[in-house]
């Protein structure tokens, strides 16, 4: 097994694209809220250059219907599910988890700390993660958002409330105009933004991230290649999630796993899913390759 690929929550509908669901290793589901939401009002999405813009808004069933009625079918998949929560509160993250706990269709946990979309919580992103921690014993994923000067400070206080990951990054708040009118595009003005143009942001927080903490980090942010998932497992993340590339290219999880063993063998890396790999320092310093490369 290579380097785990997964999707970035809300850029896949498993039930409506099975088949995709089932070329990644790990299904990630859209950010379920404890209450159902409609979302924010179209329009929603808009294609800028180097990416796209959103502004969902959570939109979702809430917690009770995904459990009873979504959760069943995502299972039938026979993909490990991971589960993203979110809310406004820390009693929203703590709801959410409380009624997945215990339950063994959900392999973990990925906690929605900054979706750039809805009003955020009051509570610090440690403080969220603490209120779940203690509503469940599953593996929590903390994602957090690059928009911040010190995410390395953020990730720390995040594992040290009880994360067992790191989910990295989410969307940065962009801003597209109407090349006739000049006003916004969508209906809220600003949107998430991520695609190709999100990538270098991604490295330098994953970069920064593995050399602060020792946990398991989803590097994503503009991946459409192998050599871009190479690049964030070389920056410190052990698996890769794609997410904009996927509206475009439903095939590309097989095609970037295929491209990202040619380019880790034609660099002359060893075993790039073992976390001893020399490809991976986890000090984010530097990058050796296999022993017996002599280039």
């Amino acid at each position: 097994m290579g380097v785990p690929l997964l999707n970035a929550s809300g850029c896949l509908d498993p039930l409506t694209a099975p088949e995709v669901a089932r070329s990644l290793d790990v299904v990630v589901t859209k950010t379920i809220t404890p209450l159902p939401r409609r979302g924010n009002p179209p329009v929603r999405i808009a294609e800028v250059e180097h990416g796209m813009l959103n502004s969902i808004g959570l939109q979702g069933p809430g917690i009770d219907v995904f459990v009873d009625d979504h959760l069943p079918r995502l299972a039938a998949l026979g993909v490990d599910l991971w589960v993203s929560v979110g809310g406004f509160s820390a009693e929203d993250f703590a709801r959410c988890c409380e009624r997945l706990d215990g339950d063994e269709r959900v392999s973990a946990i990925e906690l929605n700390l900054s979706c750039p979309n809805v009003e955020e919580a009051p509570e610090t992103a440690a403080e969220l993660v603490a209120a779940a921690r203690a509503a469940t014993t599953k593996t929590l994923y903390a994602k957090l958002s690059p928009a911040q000067w010190d995410i390395a400070a953020s990730a720390t206080a995040a594992v040290a409330a009880g994360a067992d990951g790191l989910s990295l990054v989410n969307a940065l708040r962009g801003l597209a105009l109407d090349e006739r009118t000049l006003q916004p595009r969508l209906a809220l003005a600003v949107g998430g933004y991520t695609g190709p143009g999100l990538r270098p942001v991604a490295l330098a927080c994953v970069y920064a991230c593995a050399a602060a903490v020792d946990v398991p980090i989803v590097g994503m942010g503009g991946v459409v290649s192998g050599r871009d998932a190479l690049e964030l497992v070389a920056a410190g993340a052990s698996a890769v999630a794609l997410g904009t590339v996927l509206f475009a290219d439903p095939l590309a999880p097989g095609r970037i796993r295929a491209e990202l063993g040619a380019e880790a063998a034609a660099r002359g890396f060893a075993d790039i899913a073992n976390p001893s790999s020399p490809l991976v320092v986890r000090t984010g310093k530097n990058l050796q390759t296999d022993e017996n490369d002599t280039a």
